[in-house]
């Protein structure tokens, strides 16, 4: 059936993505969108977007007849699935096709015969594509599974049949934790997929990760379009892929094409799909499962083929022949991706919320970047925290992951945690670097540890905070910025415990953090001792600096700006001028008693007004009267606390 428009039914990057695709080759794109999505780039990218429910996915994105009612309403006659959400439901697929709309994906029997673990594989067994020894079959008593797993051998994985990411899967190295292990997974299997049908497979401790993309046609051909190595990954969800991989010589891919043409053409499959494999040491690949449909790592596959996965499925899905052979696909160079997440890795990867308040993609030769964010946006609960995906192309594997890591460096992401230091930070492992990284890499060696803040990043922030405080004060009173009639050329920022002395020289900024002293330009790019610096900033609100280094991301706050909450303890009681300036307004006395957190006077200083407010609750002993010139680290207040009263 012949289509020109098509409705995508996801979100996000692959939204953006395969509306990139389809609006180039001439078709009509339709959008769909939740409460939370509104606003959303894809929502932007499309010729016309529909809204389809309230923020939870259950009520918009998974809901099938919204959907079909979208299509039919905004005329399209194809749906694009994406991948996740109801991309992999073969009662979607039949539904479309129920409604004489096109699914942009196989038929529903194949996606139904990949759908289930255990008949996967049997499937796949049956038509001799390798497999681990395992069990697969319909008993599911304990008595048989607990035998079966004494048949096969430690060390043993219990899997979920129905199951994926993880979820419903227990590693059993010693069969005497077998029964608790199969009672686990069933319990976990039960709540996330409806199914506790379990299958038992002899588990490989250090495997490679690799997976073949396969494209198939209406008319019976079948091809292979590389490899992928998805090895690097945590809690079994991948963190980098590439292409080709470091562990596949010719031979071993000749042997794995065929395996995945194989297994596609068993289920007479049409589209793109990928057959995954694990990779033991030994050098042989056993069968792990089958995804119908487009992955999330298949901009890996596309910069080393140069081909459009997506203008492919939408020739197939209107039954176009592939005009491409096996012996006509090439691989050029070599394609590494990682996935931009929301997430705080040294906090056992805790998704991460809030508003988007910069985003600045990195641009640069061979690399490309597949995002559904803008500034502003806000990232929520209802939906998966990745927030880009990031890949770089070269033409031999240390030089993709060399433009990887600058990408990583110049892109600025702020507002909520990222993950983007931890991605550099694997890119940088002399086992990844090397190629030797398996599934086990990532609880072999730990990344996730918080990193410190030096000396140097403290003077960053603060000379960069200064600058803005400049800028600012000249937007307001030009040509007196740094001005002072209190001839005072220094002032203070407090990170913290670290308090930072500014001094203005001749030819810029002295900033003396905990005993070190770095020189600053201010200008743009800044430069910290004769280095120019890549930095990427915002301040959401006075004194709250948010930077995207190249090493790192700093959240930080001048307290003596924001100082800490009301009720909060720790405060010294005396408060010190920031840096030179008048005192314009005073609101309290000696002798009155105040709360943690009361303003107490304000200080206009760089053309720009700074609260000062109370650090303890207590009674004032001394205050600086209102119209008084005061220099850097100068007393305003001090606060004598309740307890100390005599």
């Amino acid at each position: 059936m012949r289509f020109d428009t098509v409705l995508v039914a996801n979100r996000g990057e692959i939204a953006v993505r395969v509306i990139r695709t389809a609006r180039a080759q001439g078709y009509r794109t339709v959008a769909v969108y939740s409460d939370a999505d509104a606003g959303a780039p894809h929502v932007q990218a499309a010729d016309i977007a529909v809204r389809i429910g309230p923020s939870p996915a259950r009520e918009s994105y998974l809901d099938a007849d919204r959907l079909l009612d979208a299509a039919k309403t905004t005329g399209a006659q194809a749906v694009h699935p994406g991948y996740g959400f109801l991309s992999e439901r073969a009662e979607f697929a039949q539904a479309c096709a129920d409604a004489g709309i096109v699914f942009i994906g196989p038929r529903p029997d194949a996606i139904r015969a990949m759908g289930d673990k255990a008949a996967s594989k049997r499937l796949m067994a049956a038509a001799g594509v390798p497999m681990l020894p395992g069990y697969q079959g319909e008993d599911q008593s304990e008595e048989t599974l607990v035998a079966e797993g004494a048949r096969i051998g430690c060390p043993l994985m219990v899997k979920a049949s129905a199951g994926g990411g993880g979820k419903g899967m227990r590693l059993v190295t010693d069969l005497v934790d077998l029964p608790a292990a199969i009672a686990a997974a069933r319990r976990e299997a039960l709540s996330a997929f409806g199914s506790d049908v379990l299958l038992l497979e002899r588990a490989l401790l250090r495997p490679r990760h690799v997976e073949i993309q396969v494209l198939g046609d209406e008319h019976g051909n079948v091809i292979a379009l590389g490899e992928r190595d998805c090895s690097v990954q945590r809690r079994h969800q991948k963190v980098v892929e590439e292409s080709p991989s470091p562990a596949v010589d010719p031979e071993l891919r000749k042997r794995m094409y065929a395996a995945a043409v194989t297994a596609a053409r068993s289920i007479d499959y049409v589209g793109a799909g990928t057959v995954e494999f694990l990779l033991g040491t030994d050098g042989e690949f056993s069968f792990l499962e089958m995804n119908t449909r487009l992955q999330v790592e298949h901009p890996v596959t596309e910069l080393v083929t140069g081909l459009d996965l997506v203008d492919w499925q939408l020739r197939v899905a209107q039954g176009e022949r592939l005009t491409i052979g096996q012996d006509e696909v090439r691989a050029t160079g070599h394609a590494i991706e990682v996935r931009l997440y929301a997430e705080d890795p040294a906090n056992e990867y805790l998704p991460a919320t809030g508003e988007i308040v910069a985003w600045r993609p990195p641009t640069g030769a061979g690399v490309r970047v597949d995002s559904g964010i803008a500034t502003g946006s806000v990232v929520g609960s209802h939906y998966d925290p990745m927030l880009a995906k990031i890949i770089a192309h070269g033409s031999d594997r240390d030089e993709a992951v060399r433009r990887l890591i600058a990408a990583l460096e110049q892109t600025v992401v702020l507002g909520p945690t990222t993950n983007r230091s931890f991605l550099a930070a694997v890119l940088r492992h002399p086992e990844f670097a090397a190629g030797g990284a398996t599934t086990a890499f990532l609880d072999e060696v730990d990344l996730t540890a918080a990193q410190s803040v030096s000396s140097r990043h403290l003077a960053i922030a603060a000379a960069w905070l200064q600058r803005e405080r400049e800028r600012a004060a000249e937007e307001r009173s030009p040509g007196l910025s740094g001005w002072s009639n209190a001839a005072v050329r220094s002032s203070v920022i407090r990170f913290g415990d670290n308090q930072i002395r500014l001094e203005r020289t001749e030819d810029g900024l002295q900033v003396m953090v905990d005993g070190h002293s770095h020189h600053a330009r201010l200008g743009d790019p800044l430069v910290l001792d004769g280095v120019a610096v890549g930095v990427g900033g915002r301040q959401p609100e006075p004194g709250h600096v948010l930077l995207a280094l190249p090493d790192r991301d700093l959240d930080l706050r001048d307290t003596l700006l924001t100082p800490p909450d009301a009720g909060q303890s720790g405060g010294s009681g005396v408060l010190a001028a920031p840096m030179h300036g008048t005192v314009t307004a005073v609101f309290a006395a000696v002798g009155d008693e105040v709360a943690a957190g009361s303003a107490l006077l304000v200080l206009e200083a760089m053309k720009m007004e700074r609260p000062v407010t109370a650090d303890i609750s207590g009674v004032i002993a001394e205050i600086t009267d209102a119209g008084q010139q005061v220099a850097a680290d100068e007393v305003l207040v001090r606060i004598i606390a309740k307890e100390e009263e005599q």
